[in-house]
């Protein structure tokens, strides 16, 4: 696990300027008063966005994902964590860029959805 701190420490001061946009809409509880943390590490993969109260990652990709091995990837990804009971939302930099306000009423829409993504684990318990 610390492997996986340090990666992640990597990639929040590396991020691309839509994370950045993404997580001023998100960071100190501005969306619904929801606590997003950046980089969370899920199994063996960093999420870019996670509330973990809600069970809800936000990837934001860039075009290296519209790649076929790349979404390929991404799809084996989507399932593991999934399979961890997460409900991924997928953004692209230029949704993110050209109009944040959209993007973060999907995700405010997605957080109040029924059957309740957060609650999937609880029933499983």
């Amino acid at each position: 696990m610390a492997g996986g701190r340090y990666i992640a420490r990597d990639l929040r001061r590396g991020s691309t300027e839509a994370e950045r946009a993404l997580w001023e809409g998100l960071r100190d509880r501005r969306l619904q008063g929801l606590k997003f943390v950046r980089q969370f590490t899920v199994g063996p993969f960093v999420a870019d966005f996670c509330c973990r109260d809600r069970r809800l990652i936000v990837e934001v990709d860039g075009e290296v994902h519209a790649n076929p091995q790349q979404a390929a990837r991404d799809g084996e990804r989507d399932a593991y964590l999934r399979g961890q009971n997460y409900l991924i939302l997928r953004f692209t930099n230029a949704e993110v860029l050209d109009d944040l306000n959209a993007v973060l009423r999907r995700i405010a829409t997605a957080v109040t959805e029924d059957p309740c993504p957060w609650l999937r684990l609880k029933r499983i318990q």
